[in-house]
């Protein structure tokens, strides 16, 4: 309670410092831009997170008090792994959360749990990595391209090829690690195997390891753990968001190979989820956090990233992610490392508002049921309208762009930061955006499934150990 008395406290001084400004202006015959707060129907929340920089809109809105602005008095807490997370939010002892975008997908569809789970708040682009032990690159470097006495960017998975069947000759599995089984580091470790000829298995409605025809196994090691087990020798490398990647390489233990901008430019990353029962119980609630969030995020990357260092020094508080300050600045302030010393800039590592990261397209969250479907937790065919349907039970941009018009009206935000007219779907992604040159178009998503190489595609599913169907 601790942190709602804080926050009560400091919006009760803000109220009488805003009404003593007011009663100045009036008095001086100035008449300032006022915008009504919403009456909000629970103001004390209790939001969940993982310990990840892409947490950071959270942090950020309730330590520059956006929060407190629309009347919410929020705690934050850690969450054990993205299970406990997830289920935290469906009964309710946690009002939201940071989520991987695939959970309020997968939820609503069924795999795994079943909720029906909703965003209205894209929280970020890009921020993930591919860590190799120092074995593996060691192995790996090779048949990598140089230039200058430094790899090549971005690294593809045709150099990771050969030491995998050095491995599968010798009988040892290939273990890598990923953070969830609907994760984006999942399906980009996926994407990123795949792309290089290597089959990272397929699951099954009985068989849901996810490593059928696997060349390289993945299984789920959370996010913090993940230098440890890399260390430990139990993988042999790993996805996961920062600053995971680059703690590998301040340990001496692991060098990161690619990071997801260099597999899709611009991909989407984690989402806001709250329960649909949540967003019809208390929309004006809904509205006002979808506001603190998405001006988190507008600081976030407004004028240049120029607060940035200071969101590294909030993000490194024992409270958030706890990770040296100068760990999580090698990825915030647009640079990352590779192997040690090979620190490239990399702008765009981080996005939290630019390019309508803010946004929750239909088109993003179609990418992910494509993965889905591709590698066989969706076990059936689906019709395009299917995809389409789903997209826009979980994806929520009216309730996003009611809250980006009442912050472009309370002088907040500018209105040429939104995407008003879009029918919800991204342009489509060309192939040179993307590691194996294959476009994406989400409007399309069974043109796009059977386009990718390795994966189900038409009517294929996987029965016991083979894949069956056409």
């Amino acid at each position: 309670m601790l942190n709602i008395r804080i926050a009560r406290r400091t919006l009760a001084r803000r109220t009488l410092l805003a009404a003593g400004a007011a009663f100045f202006a009036v008095t001086a015959g100035i008449v300032p831009a006022t915008a009504e707060m919403l009456d909000v129907e629970k103001d004390e929340l209790k939001f969940g997170f993982i310990k990840l920089t892409d947490m950071a809109p959270l942090a950020i809105a309730y330590e520059k008090g956006f929060f407190e602005d629309e009347g919410l008095f929020v705690t934050l807490e850690p969450q054990a792994n993205w299970k406990v997370l997830l289920d935290r939010v469906i009964t309710g002892e946690l009002d939201g959360a940071h989520m991987l975008a695939g959970q309020p997908l997968a939820a609503t569809i069924g795999f795994g749990t079943k909720a029906h789970i909703v965003t209205p708040f894209s929280m970020d682009l890009n921020g993930n990595g591919i860590t190799v032990s120092n074995e593996i690159w060691e192995m790996m470097k090779p048949n990598v391209p140089m230039e200058n006495g430094k790899p090549v960017h971005p690294i593809k998975a045709d150099a990771l090829k050969p030491v995998i069947q050095k491995f599968k000759a010798e009988g040892k599995p290939f273990n890598m690690g990923m953070v969830f089984p609907v994760s984006t580091h999942n399906y980009e470790l996926r994407y990123w195997l795949a792309s290089g000829g290597i089959h990272p298995g397929f699951y099954s409605g009985t068989d849901i390891s996810g490593q059928i025809k696997a060349d390289a196994l993945l299984s789920v090691t959370p996010p913090p753990q993940m230098p440890a087990t890399l260390e430990a020798g139990t993988i042999y490398g790993y996805c996961v968001g920062e600053p995971w990647n680059q703690q590998a390489v301040f340990k001496g233990i692991g060098v990161p190979v690619i990071t997801d901008y260099e597999i899709w430019k611009n991909n989407p990353e984690k989402v806001f989820g709250l329960t649909k029962e949540f967003t019809e119980k208390y929309p004006n609630t809904t509205l006002a956090v979808t506001k603190a969030l998405i001006r988190a995020a507008i600081w976030l990357d407004e004028n240049n990233n120029a607060n940035r260092k200071e969101a590294v020094e909030i993000l490194s508080r024992p409270e958030y992610v706890g990770a040296d300050a100068e760990v999580i600045a090698n990825s915030m302030t647009g640079t990352f490392e590779y192997e040690k010393g090979d620190k490239r800039d990399v702008p765009d590592f981080n996005v939290f508002f630019r390019y309508y990261a803010t946004y929750p397209y239909y088109s993003d969250a179609v990418w992910y049921l494509t993965q889905m479907r591709r590698w066989g937790q969706i076990g059936e065919y689906k019709p395009d309208s299917w995809y389409d349907e789903v997209a826009k039970s979980v994806y929520q941009p009216a309730i996003y762009l009611k809250a980006a018009e009442m912050l472009v009206a309370e002088g907040k935000a500018k209105k040429e930061d939104f995407p008003w007219d879009t029918d919800g779907y991204r342009e489509p992604t060309p192939g040179t955006d993307i590691i194996d040159g294959i476009a994406y178009d989400g409007h399309t998503p069974n043109a796009y499934i059977d386009s990718l190489p390795i994966g189900l595609k038409g009517k294929q599913k996987v029965d016991g150990t083979e894949v069956v169907g056409g």
